[in-house]
């Protein structure tokens, strides 16, 4: 069976988790937390910086959420594929995988590592810097997602993977405008879909962790 290292709170082994579900694969969850030493070694020894999620697959391990996704397609589970096999439609998939990751979580996660720092050392242009580059990207899907049901060639897929917990995070620190209703319908169906709402109920135990968690009501 394959195995999975990860946390049910981590945005990346939500990604994981999504296509795990969609696929229909089993699979067997490592947690990594300070009760589980041997799982945080295995990471460390596994991936280059200890970045998770981490597939083991009998003598193969996949680092990388998007790779872990391509591997699962191609081994695992009969549900399409996250990434279309025509070289053409992955291109978008990859794309807007790409888009969510690196314009919407990635400068969440900046804004996380921020207030993580001790007082005296934390930068105070962090908040406006990641607003104004959320801002832009919001304006930026917004219109993605007018006329689009999905990311990429409209099916649920690798872009979606990235997008659930993107904009589940996002949202609650620095909330979409209400204006941009392309983008809030789209958001709506991500997280009406069955796996990514059990992702979601899976990591409502650690909600309280959440270092963001006071600049506005939890969503979903």
């Amino acid at each position: 069976m394959v195995q999975i290292y990860g946390h049910p709170f981590a945005a990346f082994t939500w990604k994981a988790a999504i296509a795990l579900y969609e696929r229909d694969v089993a699979f067997e969850f490592l947690m990594l937390d300070g009760d589980h030493p041997e799982h945080l070694a295995a990471v460390a020894r596994l991936s280059p910086t200890g970045q998770f999620p981490v597939l083991v697959d009998g003598d193969r391990t996949v680092i990388e959420s998007a790779a872990v996704i391509e591997y699962l397609d191609l081994h695992f589970g009969d549900a399409p594929p996250m990434v279309p096999a025509d070289a053409r439609a992955a291109i978008e998939a990859r794309q807007m995988d790409s888009v969510f990751d690196d314009y919407v979580m990635g400068p969440v996660q900046r804004m996380v590592f921020a207030v993580l720092r001790a007082e005296g050392k934390r930068d105070p242009y962090i908040a406006a810097e990641v607003q104004a580059t959320l801002d832009k990207s919001y304006a930026w899907l917004d219109r993605w997602f007018a006329g689009r049901t999905w990311a990429a060639n409209e099916t649920f897929g690798l872009a979606e993977c990235a997008a659930a917990p993107a904009l589940h995070y996002a949202r609650w620190a620095f909330p979409i405008p209400a204006a941009h209703a392309a983008l809030h319908a789209y958001r709506a169906r991500v997280m009406a879909r069955p796996s990514v709402a059990r992702v979601i109920d899976e990591a409502r135990p650690w909600r309280e962790n959440f270092p963001l968690k006071d600049r506005g009501p939890a969503p979903d």
